[in-house]
């Protein structure tokens, strides 16, 4: 199928997906179970202008996040923003009924408020399905106990105190996210040193290869690509586990080299900066300075 849906409002949305009118024109709680997509293809595109945070169990359908794909066997959190892309494969033959919820969140009901200026800060909004949360019991419980929350307070009379209390439990929301995701990166150990060993033989091989002073310093998306996950991803997973940036990490990558070309052999700064994929010798000698608090040669004085 060629054709990708665009949904600009959440009524389109749950028109779209054979849901009752939304009983709030820009937040809604959907029963995933009662989601029926009306089309017997087996692939939907679309592009949703509003943020999606869903919390589906045995979902068959496999959704892709740009070129990333995952299956909901078991219960996952996932976050979506604004304008960002998703296909569905359907399978037709599924024999479980998928369950869970789906946050909608239109950026209007945030406008003019501190959480639209935090949103921007929040790196799972930035995540790709693969790397959704995987929540325990209780994790799960706190998560639909805010959802519900949410929903009781729009189904109330609306009164000048509703946005205000439906911000709040939004913000409880992503501050428990925030912890759950912390908590899976530390207790899911083997998988994520596994990614920095990966991560740390990735880095390596753009030096050792001589990549470097071909097609320059690599960046947070050339490593992120090459580990097949995001780059805010890899920030998180850094930051972590290590306490320092994916750039501190280039950074580093870059000192740590040239240290050993000034320590042990006769190059030049401009030819050592060349090799580390600096277009000018200046600017790898403010860097080497920013790092070290000495200049190249400085350095290198010292070990003669």
């Amino acid at each position: 199928m060629d054709y990708t849906f665009r949904f600009d409002s959440i009524a389109q949305f749950h028109e779209f997906c054979n849901l009752p009118k939304p009983e709030h024109p820009l937040v809604s709680l959907v029963d995933y179970s009662k989601v029926k997509y009306p089309t017997d293809e087996k692939e939907l595109r679309w592009i949703q202008n509003f943020y999606s945070i869903g919390l589906k169990r045995d979902v068959t359908a496999k959704f892709n996040y740009g070129q990333q794909q995952f299956d909901f066997d078991s219960g996952v959190l996932t976050f979506v923003s604004p304008l960002q892309f998703l296909k569905v494969e359907i399978n037709p033959d599924a024999k479980v009924e998928p369950s869970g919820w789906l946050l909608l969140i239109h950026p209007d009901f945030l406008w003019n408020t501190a959480l639209i200026k935090k949103m921007r800060l929040y790196d799972y909004f930035h995540y790709e399905v693969t790397e959704a949360l995987f929540l325990s019991e209780k994790e799960e419980a706190i998560i639909v106990d805010i959802f519900q929350n949410i929903e009781k307070e729009y189904q109330s009379n609306i009164d000048k105190f509703s946005r205000e209390l439906i911000i709040t439990q939004l913000e409880r929301l992503f501050i428990y996210s925030e912890r759950f995701y912390e908590r899976q990166f530390l207790t899911r150990n083997k998988s994520s040193h596994e990614l920095l060993e990966r991560f740390e033989k990735i880095l390596n091989n753009f030096f050792e290869e001589g990549v470097v002073s071909e097609k320059g310093i690599p960046t947070v998306i050339d490593l992120a690509v090459q580990l097949n996950i995001s780059p805010n991803y890899l920030g998180s997973l850094l930051r972590i586990h290590t306490q320092q940036s994916t750039q501190q990490h280039i950074q580093n990558k870059l000192i740590s080299i040239a240290k050993e070309k000034l320590s042990t052999t006769n190059l030049t700064v401009s030819e050592i900066a060349f090799m580390l994929g600096f277009e000018h010798s200046q600017s790898f000698s403010k860097m080497f300075k920013s790092k070290t608090n000495q200049s190249p040669l400085a350095f290198r004085a010292a070990f003669n």
